[in-house]
């Protein structure tokens, strides 16, 4: 009974609210964990549940050393569950409607400095196939602030190397237009000349950036990549291919520009996600004051 319900409730999470492949995963593994706790519990139909089995159960999930950010995330979940259920009429009210989401401070994201952008760009060897690829990635994911799904499943349709545009298509499969520079450009343009027939070797893809096999380089090979990258180039900070997209917004509203471009070029749904970036540059101008204002 409960995981018919629930395959129901991601069935219309993917169908009609055409949510992305993350949000479905982390929303099942929170799901599947509240269902298994209510069956531990004997409860075995959703319709018994109240505000204090959902409470008791993270209660539960926190003395489990669930982090806040992935508690409000639990609750996201739930909510999003019990009103699905209170559409569908297998509930006569909603058990959560007066429950509060919990708060959580705004965790600054890891931004690399210039500096450490073009050492880490420049390590690369562009004088080998694999290497041309690897430049051409690394740009266009600090040129473009790409999600790292969202670079990997770039097509060669979806590139304009004449206009500088490269078109997305972020959570939910909503479409957006992004402006590359003329380095990311040129990058692309020299991988798709002479290194992507080399490691295609006849084989025939779609997809712009492929790997050893002749399909789309994956996120967990792009993941290790970038991490060896930035070892050989000395990053010792934690870095992963979000941390590029951090640093592509933070460089650009420290550059002044307005919090609505990007909001744009990220994918952003609301303003608020985006907001996030303007604590980082002040707090990186607090740094600098302090170190080197004399009265500081």
């Amino acid at each position: 009974m409960l995981d018919e319900v629930l395959d129901r409730f991601l069935n219309y999470l993917a169908v009609e609210k055409g949510v992305s492949l993350n949000t479905l995963d982390a929303y099942s593994g929170d799901l599947n964990r509240y269902l298994d706790y209510l069956h531990k519990q004997g409860i075995h139909d959703i319709s018994h549940t109240t505000a204090i089995e959902v409470l008791s159960y993270l209660s539960h999930e926190k003395k489990r050393g669930q982090s806040a950010r992935s508690m409000a995330r639990n609750m996201s979940a739930l909510k999003t569950f019990y009103r699905f259920l209170l559409r569908e009429n297998m509930l006569l009210t909603d058990p959560l409607s007066n429950l509060q989401n919990p708060k959580i401070g705004d965790k600054l994201p890891n931004v690399l400095s210039l500096d450490e952008v073009d050492k880490l760009l420049d390590i690369p060897n562009p004088k080998t196939p694999r290497g041309m690829r690897d430049q051409a990635l690394l740009e266009v994911l600090y040129a473009a602030g790409l999600r790292v799904s969202e670079l990997v499943m770039l097509t060669l349709n979806d590139v304009n190397l004449q206009v500088g545009y490269i078109r997305v298509f972020g959570k939910g499969s909503k479409e957006r237009i992004v402006p590359i520079g003329e380095t990311a450009q040129k990058k692309v343009h020299s991988y798709i000349e002479t290194a992507r027939p080399g490691i295609m070797k006849g084989r025939k893809s779609p997809y712009l950036f492929i790997g050893n096999s002749g399909k789309n380089i994956t996120r967990q090979a792009f993941w290790k990549m970038i991490k060896r990258y930035a070892l050989l180039a000395g990053i010792h900070k934690k870095i992963s291919p979000h941390v590029l997209r951090h640093s592509f917004a933070t460089h650009l509203l420290e550059r002044g520009a307005d919090l609505r471009s990007v909001q744009s070029m990220l994918g952003h749904v609301n303003i608020s996600t985006t907001q996030i970036y303007t604590h980082v540059t002040r707090e990186r101008l607090k740094d600098i004051h302090s170190k080197f204002h004399p009265r500081a």
